[in-house]
């Protein structure tokens, strides 16, 4: 079984992503695996009471791609499990804007994973816009990527895990000594 780091922790990761065929044709419902299912928003949005019936809510996720508009999944939070956002190459930042879109302007408080072409290098990136599990390549070491999450202690800029920038932080901190 393979391994995500979800939520600053290595943890066995039981769902597949479903990816369409090389011509762009979605598979069918009855040709899913069984089990939990990532799918595609257009196989989502094209059978989505089909899915429900026979993954269950609890066992179904939807993955945006890089140009995919997240308000397309807002009357759905209820019905999936997470939503992924995929990463096609690693210079790729949209999803980051995806992640940062689906937390702030739409709520969404479950998990958001990112999926494709997921690097060590970017995982506190990821972080800050609102992910909070990621599938790192095939190719790269998990247990090295944690530690991208500690290199780095302080942050200049808001972003979504700290909305507040480092110099209206310290003006807080000057100001609760002057009052003190």
């Amino acid at each position: 079984m393979a391994s995500i780091i979800k939520d600053r922790a290595i943890v066995n990761d039981d769902w597949t992503v479903v990816r369409a065929a090389e011509d762009g044709a979605l598979p069918a419902v009855d040709a899913l695996p069984a089990g939990k299912v990532i799918v595609p928003l257009a196989l989502w949005q094209a059978s989505r009471d089909a899915l429900t019936a026979a993954h269950g809510a609890a066992n179904v996720g939807v993955w945006l791609a890089a140009d995919s508009e997240p308000a397309d999944i807002v009357g759905d939070f209820d019905k999936v499990a997470l939503i992924a956002v995929d990463f096609p190459v690693f210079r790729d930042g949209r999803g980051y804007s995806i992640a940062r879109l689906l937390r702030e302007r739409y709520g969404y408080k479950g998990e958001i994973r990112a999926i494709g072409d997921v690097l060590r290098d970017q995982l506190r990136f990821y972080e800050r816009c609102g992910f909070n599990a990621y599938a790192l390549r095939a190719d790269k070491d998990i247990h090295d990527a944690l530690k991208a999450f500690t290199e780095f202690t302080v942050q200049y800029q808001g972003a979504f895990d700290e909305p507040q920038p480092l110099f209206r932080r310290r003006e807080a901190v000057a100001a609760q000594k002057v009052s003190a």
